[in-house]
C-alpha cells in the first residue's frame, strides 16, 4: 500500500567538533531540534526508482548515492520512493538524512541503540532524524539524548547557494581543526569551502542587527524569533526566508 510520510528537517542549534576517529569520522557534541519544515515521501512498494520534485528538487540524485536508497538496501525492500522537495538540498537541514529516515521507519527500524547505530552507518544524521525532536547528539550521530522539548520560532535564510558536507568537514581538516567563534565549530570550514557565504552572513547581520547561526554545514543561515519583515530585500538577491518551528519529535501522516 502506498504511504506518505513526513521528513522533518533537522537544525543543529550548536556544533563542537571533539575529536576524529582512527578511520577519519569527526566526533561530535551537538545540539539538534526538529522543525515543522517538512519533505513529503511517498513509497510505492508496488514499484521502484527514485524520484524528486518539488522547489528544492534540482540537484537531488536519483541513483544510488541517493541515502534514499542506501535505507531501502538497508531494509531489504523495493519501492519507488517520491521525494516532494520543501528541505533545500545542501542546505545543512539534514534534507537527505531525514528522507532516508522516513524509509528506515516505515522499513521497521526504531530508536534502539542498534537501530541508531546501523543508521549511522549510512549517514551521521540519519540516528537522530529517527528520534527527532531535541537532542543532544555524540559520537559521530549515533548516540542521541532526547531532551526536553523547548518551543522556538526560527527564521532561516537560504542563500541560492550549496556546501557540501564532506567538503566542509575536510576542509575542517585542512584548517587545522579550528574552534569557533560561535556555536558552530565548522562555520570557518564552510566559509572556506563558498566565500560568498560571507556575504550572506555579512548581509543578514546589517539588516538585523544580530549575526546569524549557522546551519550545520550551510548553506542555510537561522536566527530565533520572526524576523522575515526586515530581510525581504534578500529574496531579491535570490535567497528563500522560510518561517517555521521546533517540533517535539517528527510526525508522520
Amino acid at each position: 500500500m502506498t504511504v506518505t510520510i513526513r521528513a522533518h528537517a533537522k537544525l543543529t542549534m550548536s556544533l563542537a567538533m571533539v575529536g576524529v576517529r582512527d578511520d577519519g569520522y569527526h566526533l561530535i557534541d551537538a545540539e539538534m531540534v526538529s522543525l515543522d519544515l517538512h519533505d513529503l515521501i511517498t513509497i510505492d512498494p508496488t514499484r521502484s526508482g527514485i524520484s524528486a520534485r518539488g522547489p528544492f528538487a534540482e540537484g537531488v540524485p536519483t541513483d544510488r548515492t541517493n541515502l534514499v536508497a542506501r535505507a531501502l538496501e538497508l531494509v531489504e525492500r523495493d519501492a519507488h520512493v517520491t521525494i516532494d522537495k520543501q528541505i533545500p538540498h545542501g542546505g545543512g537541514l539534514g534534507g537527505g538524512s531525514t528522507d532516508a529516515a522516513a524509509v528506515l521507519r516505515w522499513g521497521g527500524f526504531g530508536t534502539t541503540a542498534h537501530d541508531l547505530l546501523t543508521a549511522s552507518e549510512i549517514g551521521a544524521d540519519i540516528s537522530f532524524c529517527l528520534v527527532g525532536g531535541r537532542a543532544r547528539v555524540l559520537g559521530i550521530g549515533e548516540i542521541v539524548e532526547p531532551l526536553p522539548h523547548v518551543e522556538r520560532e526560527i527564521t532561516l535564510i537560504i542563500p541560492p547557494l550549496g556546501v557540501s558536507t564532506p567538503a566542509a568537514y575536510k576542509a575542517w581538516d585542512e584548517l587545522g581543526g579550528p574552534t569557533g567563534d560561535g556555536p558552530n565549530d565548522l562555520e570557518a570550514a564552510a566559509l572556506h569551502v563558498e566565500p560568498r557565504m560571507q556575504w550572506w552572513r555579512d548581509a543578514i547581520a546589517e539588516r538585523l542587527g544580530i549575526a546569524p547561526l549557522l546551519a550545520g554545514s550551510g548553506a542555510t543561515w537561522f536566527t530565533e524569533g520572526r524576523r522575515d519583515d526586515a530581510l525581504t530585500d534578500l529574496v531579491d538577491e535570490g535567497a528563500r526566508v522560510v518561517v517555521t518551528r521546533t517540533i517535539e519529535r517528527s510526525r508522520e501522516s
